[in-house]
């Protein structure tokens, strides 16, 4: 009576153990309701199986085994918690995997009690252990592994699956492994350490791909923040322009004082010296947007010190939904591209930048275009630089247009550079 009760909860702990890991491995949240679910499926599985081993007899359940646990854990997986049937298959592949430690050790104790209790006893203990470790160390790590990419969960999942094939032709359908065939000895050696070497070259690839988006998301980081600190010193000098203005009277006083003593060039130098000053931290009006204001007075001085013609044709509300520091990346990046552009070219008659922003159904639209000395290169669409360190504007411009559902469009026209975009 002992050993039946005891064989009884060794399979009901082999169902529970497999069933448990493989919904961690897909992502379970960790809410009663999901706990709820997952028991009374579990119970149905367990009913349903002694069923079938009352009707059948044990040889042909352990042969129909994955219809009665293996494929209902997947469906269950794919089904209540909304998981592709990729990462379903993965996680009952995985979670069958982690199921061989247990086993074996249980098989070890047993032979050395000469005991089949021992056995299951053996396989019961590991099993609780290992679902400590693995529920507290691995399922995160595995859930996020399965998630990143399709390709990450075929290359993590392969080896598990093979093996669980392999394990079912071997051992359940023949008695290949059991008959010391050597090539049913040898092929389990043989697939691990080729999967290995595929696993650490794929891995590698993939790792270094991931490395790849990585330095490019913290390249476009840094951008961002340049532009936060651009726009801030962009309202510095607008505060020291009402500053100025503030003071305006101690010009006036001071004018009034050298006039007194008719010191006329005295005058006239104090007036160059502060129609500079104006000049130089005063923003030109180029539409009701002050921001935009800000952002392109400073790309209009720069232009005209280049010799490049700057045609400027402003059109936006003074509220928009774009925050300053995204509207400050996108037309900062978008002139900066265009004034290098133009710099290149050796006759300065042919140095020209046209830029329309204007706002339509609220959404805002941008057309800018420059001529160039050498024709641009395009990738997936975005114009690519060979300089080192270059070529990330174009894809944070890209990243704040896709941010806010818009479209946009690198093309060459007629020897002009264009950059169109709808957001």
């Amino acid at each position: 009576m002992l050993e039946t009760a005891i064989a009884f909860s060794r399979y009901w702990v082999a169902l529970f153990f497999g069933s448990a890991i493989a919904v961690s491995f897909a992502g379970i949240e960790r809410k009663r309701k999901n706990y709820l679910a997952l028991g009374y499926f579990i119970v149905i599985i367990f009913i349903l199986q002694l069923l079938t081993l009352r009707l059948l007899g044990m040889k042909t359940t352990i042969k129909i085994y994955p219809l009665l646990s293996h494929l209902p854990v997947t469906v269950f997986i794919a089904v209540y918690l909304k998981r592709s049937w990729l990462v379903s298959f993965t996680s009952m592949f995985v979670s069958f995997l982690c199921c061989q430690p247990p086993r074996w050790i249980g098989t070890v104790v047993g032979e050395v009690f000469d005991s089949a209790s021992m056995d299951h006893i053996g396989y019961i203990i590991t099993a609780v252990v290992m679902f400590y470790f693995l529920q507290k160390y691995a399922a995160k790590s595995v859930w996020h592994l399965l998630e990143r990419s399709v390709n990450s969960c075929l290359l993590f999942g392969a080896m598990p699956a093979f093996y669980y094939l392999f394990d079912y032709i071997a051992t359940v359908y023949t008695d290949f492994l059991y008959r010391g065939i050597p090539a049913a000895v040898q092929f389990m050696p043989f697939a691990t350490s080729t999967f290995y070497f595929v696993f650490i070259l794929l891995y590698y690839a993939e790792t270094q791909k991931q490395v790849s988006l990585q330095r490019e998301r913290d390249m476009l980081d840094t951008q961002f923040r340049q532009a936060q600190t651009e726009f801030a010193s962009l309202r510095q000098m607008q505060q020291n322009a009402a500053s100025y203005r503030h003071d305006m009277r101690h010009h006036f006083s001071l004018l009034q004082g050298l006039a007194s003593k008719e010191r006329l060039e005295d005058i006239k130098e104090y007036l160059r010296t502060a129609q500079s000053d104006i000049d130089t931290i005063t923003p030109i009006p180029f539409c009701e947007n002050e921001t935009v204001n800000l952002i392109l007075s400073p790309f209009a001085a720069r232009a005209k010190q280049w010799g490049i013609q700057l045609k400027i044709d402003a059109n936006l509300p003074v509220s928009f939904p774009f925050s300053d520091t995204e509207l400050c990346s996108l037309l900062s990046n978008a002139l900066e591209n265009a004034i290098n552009a133009c710099k290149k070219i050796t006759d300065c008659d042919k140095r020209h930048i046209h830029l329309r922003i204007y706002s339509k159904n609220s959404k805002l639209c941008i057309d800018i275009r420059n001529t160039y000395q050498v024709e641009p290169v395009f990738h997936h669409g975005l114009p690519v630089s060979k300089e080192k360190g270059h070529g990330f504007g174009t894809k944070s411009m890209a990243h704040i247009i896709e941010k806010h559902g818009g479209v946009y469009l690198f093309s060459v026209k007629d020897e002009w550079f264009i950059f169109q975009a709808t957001a």
